[in-house]
């Protein structure tokens, strides 16, 4: 109960923050904005909006038990993800693309950590879902390390032939890298321990999972180990890309 109540308090009071911050982006008080928004940056990592894009995805979940309760990490990684979208809107109305995108980039990266590494029963209203942070990319122009995490998300919410879309753009940004090939005769080893009725709802039926596994076996350069054809790789869906 103590602990609900702390983290119910946390949500309110940032609620309240955020609601002073959008009344001033309404009045194109863009300074007054950013002011607010690192304030909220400093108090849940200890550091300004600058240094948090820098930081790798440990650093900076790391950076998030370092400032209060170890039990809030969820929250507050919610949050600081809503925080850095509202940075990202800064920056667009200042005309700051590069900083615009790095925000998001590093939002979604939170959130879909976020989600691989707990149970989100209910998904808090003041963050967007991982699919409204994706419009706002061209999803083949992602970095190796998001397709990665967006095609652990995928595999892990049962959207299979998305997981396998990020796949191969994953083989298409690496096309030379044998690991990536063997995550891939993983990934389509689990797709064929799943019901018929899963694949079908994750869109990717069982004859294209087949014709999946037997196509990567068969790019140009890779030097199938002596089990590849037999055993899965144990690479888990869960794996720590941060």
């Amino acid at each position: 109960m103590i602990r609900r109540d702390y983290i119910l308090r946390m949500i309110e009071e940032f609620v309240r923050a955020l609601a002073r911050i959008n009344e001033q982006k309404r009045n194109q008080l863009w300074h007054e904005a950013e002011t607010s928004l690192e304030d909220q940056a400093k108090r849940l990592t200890g550091t300004d909006l600058a240094t948090i894009v820098t930081l790798t995805d440990t650093e900076l979940l790391g950076s998030l038990l370092q400032t209060g309760d170890f039990q809030a990490q969820t929250e507050k990684a919610f949050i600081l993800a809503r925080v850095l979208i509202e940075a990202a809107e800064v920056a667009d109305a200042e005309n700051r693309e590069e900083s615009s995108r790095a925000f998001r980039l590093k939002a979604l990266h939170l959130v879909l950590h976020t989600a691989l590494r707990t149970e989100v029963f209910e998904w808090p209203e003041f963050v967007p879902t991982i699919d409204l942070l994706l419009q706002r990319f061209v999803r083949a122009q992602l970095p190796v390390h998001t397709q990665a995490l967006l095609m652990q998300h995928f595999e892990c919410t049962g959207q299979f032939a998305k997981a396998e879309d990020a796949l191969y753009v994953l083989l298409e940004l690496a096309p030379d890298n044998p690991a990536l090939r063997e995550l891939g005769i993983s990934f389509y080893h689990r797709l064929l321990d799943q019901p018929d009725a899963a694949l079908e709802s994750g869109e990717l039926p069982r004859s294209e999972v087949e014709f999946g596994l037997a196509e990567i076996r068969n790019l140009p350069l890779f030097q199938a180990g002596p089990e590849s054809d037999s055993t899965p790789p144990s690479t888990s869906p869960r794996m720590d890309q941060a």
